[in-house]
């Protein structure tokens, strides 16, 4: 079974038998569904959806039978082709379309794809439209239009110069400032969509471009996911080249890792954490991250006496949370950067244009930029169940364990200890526990979290 039918989107891998992969036939029903379901909510004619895809190999198969779903509907389609994830966002509201679909399965392997749903805003439907368009889609409700009125079809080739002039002109983005230090910056883009949107952007910030698989034709060169142990050949890039600084983004363009001048990791957690750093240096507020993500947002935040709340896991609580506190900048701890300003979605476009100006107006290199910031270490586990376990029931003993510690059940369980925390979740797809720690070091992470593993089977 790989397909994964979500609240935010349907995804899975490509080929094999209908309803247990992402085949054609599931593409054309989720579609159809997500088509219809926007009919009847918008209880109006004519509607425009604009749909962009990442550079894996599936994505023009997928696409054409997207876009040929949603023109059966009678569903008007403006095609942006190559896109990213902010890209086609941004475009929602820019072209006032009624909503979007990115075809994109984010950092996972080139065997899968998926639809990502987007609203008339540029950003992801809620949980209750995502329940709401997978019940059309069970019972295959939909309704196709007549031959008169099959929905349009167009394309447009300027939504990365429309994505990038609004970022240039955000102000606290500046161009001189970036543009006067003259950053020699090294790219990996994993042979997707980041090669062909972010050298512009960077080209006009006045940077030196070193391209590392940058052609998007989906050969991932290695594992998408931007995590250290995938990273070796730009690290060594960035060393032979003399580089300021080392960009690394996923497929669809919505996560940023940067790398420091000796080719060390600056941290995904830390992207975040140095944005929101300089922002609000310029304006007090709030910061937002979800419950696994990094201490030291909070840490920084509060030093620049603002405040800092965290959601529940998932990008759409984390975008409901920053709505409700008016936040100034939030996002997650897999450096994903949403940046409200220009639109509430990760972004890592605009995470690259902020960090360089804070990079720039620090006049400090990555690597002592990052020494300015707490140091965090974080631990991931999990403990694995049988199915006749009580996964809720059992979180409920561990409260009662630790109820004289700072505790929140928003998502999980997640304890605030003085020095240290640890964020417990239940998988929703298999008896599992997720155990997320973070210390002071590796080592007091990874002992937080097999102690907190003990006390589970202790109350089992």
């Amino acid at each position: 079974m790989s397909l994964i039918k979500s609240i935010s989107g349907i995804r899975g891998t490509i080929g094999g038998k209908v309803d247990d992969n992402l085949t054609p036939v599931d593409v054309v029903k989720f579609t159809a569904a997500f088509g219809t379901w926007l009919q009847k909510n918008k209880n109006k004619k004519d509607l425009i959806l604009v749909i962009g895809r990442d550079a894996r190999i599936s994505g023009a198969m997928v696409n054409s039978l997207v876009t040929a779903t949603l023109q059966g509907l009678g569903i008007h389609v403006v095609d942006l082709g190559l896109s990213t994830t902010p890209t086609v966002e941004v475009m929602v509201p820019e072209l006032n379309a009624d909503g979007g679909i990115i075809l994109t399965a984010s950092h996972n392997p080139k065997q899968w794809n998926a639809l990502k749903l987007l609203n008339e805003k540029g950003e992801f439907i809620s949980g209750k439209d995502g329940a709401e368009m997978l019940e059309i889609a069970e019972k295959e409700d939909f309704n196709f239009a007549e031959v008169d009125d099959l929905g349009k079809y167009e394309t447009r080739t300027d939504a990365f110069d429309i994505h990038i002039q609004k970022i240039l002109d955000l102000p606290m983005v500046d161009v001189e400032a970036v543009k006067a230090k003259k950053f020699k910056v090294v790219l990996d883009a994993v042979n997707s969509t980041g090669g062909i949107s972010l050298p512009p952007l960077l080209e006009k910030l006045g940077c030196e471009v070193v391209k590392l698989y940058c052609e998007p034709n989906g050969q991932f060169p290695h594992n998408p996911e931007p995590l250290k142990e995938h990273l070796t050949d730009i690290c060594d890039l960035i060393k032979k080249e003399g580089a300021d600084v080392g960009i690394v983004v996923d497929p669809d363009v919505d996560r940023l890792a940067l790398i420091d001048e000796n080719g060390e990791m600056f941290g995904e957690e830390y992207t975040l954490v140095a944005v929101a750093d300089y922002l609000l240096r310029h304006k007090k507020g709030v910061a937002i991250s979800n419950l696994s993500s990094s201490r030291a947002l909070r840490d920084v935040a509060r030093n620049l006496d603002s405040e800092y709340f965290a959601s529940a896991v998932g990008e759409v609580n984390v975008v409901t949370l920053m709505k409700e506190k008016n936040a100034v900048i939030g996002g997650e701890g897999n450096g994903g950067i949403i940046y409200p300003d220009l639109h509430y979605g990760r972004d890592s476009l605009v995470g690259v244009a902020l960090f360089l100006t804070h990079l720039a107006k620090e006049n400090k290199t990555v690597s002592e930029l990052r020494a300015t910031y707490p140091a965090y270490y974080m631990g991931k586990k999990k403990i694995e169940l049988t199915p006749k376990i009580d996964v809720d029931a059992l979180l409920v003993k561990m409260q009662e364990e630790y109820k004289d510690e700072e505790i929140s059940t928003i998502d999980g369980m997640k304890i605030d200890f003085p020095e240290n925390w640890v964020h417990l979740r239940k998988s929703n797809t298999e008896p599992i526990i997720r155990i997320y720690t973070e210390a002071f070091s590796q080592q007091e992470a990874d002992e937080l979290a097999d102690k907190m593993i003990a006390k589970i089977k202790s109350l089992i």
